[in-house]
């Protein structure tokens, strides 16, 4: 007879998990980790290539502090092909892919979840701040307690049986109170520093990322008036309000359009910021976290982009696609990206669904 119920917890090697791991045996689970081997980073010419082994490491320290079992399953074939490849190819196209809800629409969540159901997992778990909940006969995901790390954006491609069998144990807490936790119970990473840069492949630079695939196709940077500013390595290496990396005097310079046919990126000055701003887009491949669409037209909270504020937007259907109008001007609404529909409650922002931003309806110069 079984006694607990069984929980694979995707461990990382970062604090995050390793304070679930903690949580979930705390609340009386039998946990299982699982480091998810996605992305080896091998390229000799990739600038801070990922680290997995060290992350392996790691997260085998903290489960053996723990006395949980701890297995490796290796993921990259698939990370290949529906993350990283994607990536490269909608950047190749002057757009900017989200990687990390591609990482959980297709490989984190789905795949993890099949393998854990099959070895008798009752539940999966993850570090992401974000919280579910059961509401009459629908699973509801909602943003984490901590409005500053809340990860619900990357995760709103999650269907019902999905949210049926996840948790998220930090979900109700704030990076403060994780960081305290695990310096209480001196977990192993307690002093380690958040991962930056791409899912799975860590601490490197898009540009230099993108540059083990993509050819570099040089052009002219220009103003608005096309005076020449300087030289851009390609088109596809940059995104709309970029600011770093043009190495240009006399700023600061913020891309504000482009020219496809005569390989030109425009560069607007601080004064220039009303050609970021747009009002209108066009988003695609929808998805609705309950499996069906709120009644249309109506009004919800949009987010454009990770850990950006919530605005007030319209949304209304055209076609298979939506419209999503906002009642403000909103900075740098990007193809590519990732709009998500929440509603307010008492208990936080609960994700309604969302979508891929096709276009960007708006005067001036387009992205």
């Amino acid at each position: 007879m079984k006694l607990k119920p069984i929980v694979f917890l995707a461990l990382s090697g970062g604090v995050d998990s390793a304070v679930s791991a903690y949580l979930l045996q705390r609340q009386g689970y039998d946990v299982r980790a699982v480091f998810m081997k996605n992305w080896t980073g091998t390229h000799a010419n990739l600038a801070g290539e990922c680290q997995w082994v060290r992350e392996r490491d790691d997260a085998k320290a903290v489960a053996k502090r723990l006395k949980i079992p701890f297995q490796v399953w290796d993921f990259e074939r698939a990370y290949h092909r529906w993350v990283v490849d994607d990536f490269f190819r909608q950047y190749a196209r002057g757009r900017t892919p989200n990687p990390d809800v591609r990482c959980n629409q297709y490989v984190k969540i789905p795949l993890f979840l099949k393998r854990a159901l099959d070895q008798g997992a009752d539940f999966i778990a993850t570090g992401h701040y974000a919280r579910v909940r059961l509401v009459g006969s629908k699973y509801h995901l909602l943003s984490g307690a901590d409005p500053l790390k809340d990860q619900s954006y990357f995760l709103y491609t999650l269907n019902q049986n999905q949210l049926k069998h996840l948790l998220f144990p930090v979900g109700e807490l704030t990076k403060l109170e994780v960081r305290r936790l695990a310096n209480k119970i001196k977990s192993p990473v307690a002093t380690k520093p958040d991962s930056q840069g791409i899912c799975f492949i860590g601490e490197v630079k898009v540009v230099d990322f993108l540059r083990t695939r993509l050819q570099e196709k040089p052009g002219l940077i220009v103003n608005r008036q096309g005076k020449v500013l300087g030289q851009h390595k390609g088109l596809a290496f940059y995104t709309l309000g970029q600011r770093e990396g043009l190495g240009l005097a006399n700023g600061p310079w913020y891309i504000i359009g482009r020219r496809w046919r005569q390989n030109k990126l425009i560069v607007g000055s601080l004064t220039e910021q009303k050609f970021l701003l747009a009002k209108k887009c066009l988003v695609n491949k929808l998805h609705w976290s309950t499996g069906q669409p709120p009644a249309l037209p109506g009004t919800f909270w949009v987010r454009h982009r990770y850990r950006h504020p919530v605005f007030a937007a319209r949304l209304s259907q055209r076609g298979r696609s939506l419209v999503v109008n906002f009642t403000s001007p909103q900075r740098a609404i990007t193809p590519g990206q990732s709009a998500v529909f929440y509603r307010r409650t008492k208990q936080g922002l609960v994700v309604v669904g969302g979508g891929v931003i096709d276009k960007v309806e708006k005067s001036g110069f387009l992205w």
